[in-house]
């Protein structure tokens, strides 16, 4: 089922103008020639390259004695440890 809204949006006069040209020239309406701009747009730009994280890591001595051993609880303790609340 395919459903229209309509909207308004602002066009410059010349883009406009040229755009009811071309319609005209092609024998389709501005509203066709709009749409299939919008899908052409949407298509280029959702072939963009999917996000991967890229591996960072850290030099250390690992976790503190007492995190290696405690849950999730344990180790937000630690992160909290000696601040007033």
């Amino acid at each position: 089922m395919v459903t229209h809204m309509k909207t308004t949006i602002e066009i410059a006069d010349p883009l406009l103008r040229e755009a009811h040209s071309v319609a005209k020239r092609e024998g389709t309406t501005l509203r066709a020639l709009v749409e299939a701009g919008l899908r052409e747009q949407l298509k280029s730009r959702g072939q963009g390259h999917p996000f991967k994280l890229r591996l960072v890591t850290f030099r250390g001595d690992g976790l503190h004695p007492r995190a290696e051993e405690a849950g999730w609880d344990g180790i937000r303790d630690l992160i909290y440890e000696g601040r007033g609340t």
